[in-house]
């Protein structure tokens, strides 16, 4: 079993991430998925942030910027990574 950093709140996580595919099935575009688990992780009183842009700094230089799908509690999830789940 993987130790998972912030355990109790991805737990939630992932248990919103399925209710939601198991209601909605395959099939639609990443968005779709985001926008339900978006209104479910409100309903369920968690502090969310859609599509967020994040500066990231490698050695305290700013070296881009990253658009996260879905900032929870303010921890990155990013949606692509759940189709590998």
């Amino acid at each position: 079993m993987v130790d998972l950093l912030h355990k109790s709140i991805t737990d939630s996580i992932l248990k919103v991430y399925y209710e939601v595919y198991n209601e909605l099935g395959s099939g639609f575009l990443e968005k779709v998925y985001q926008n339900a688990m978006y209104f479910e992780l409100i309903a369920r009183g968690y502090k969310v942030e859609a599509q967020k842009q994040i500066k990231v700094y490698f050695k305290q230089q700013l070296v881009g910027e990253y658009v996260a799908d879905l900032l929870v509690e303010n921890k990155v999830i990013n949606l692509r990574l759940a189709n590998y789940l």
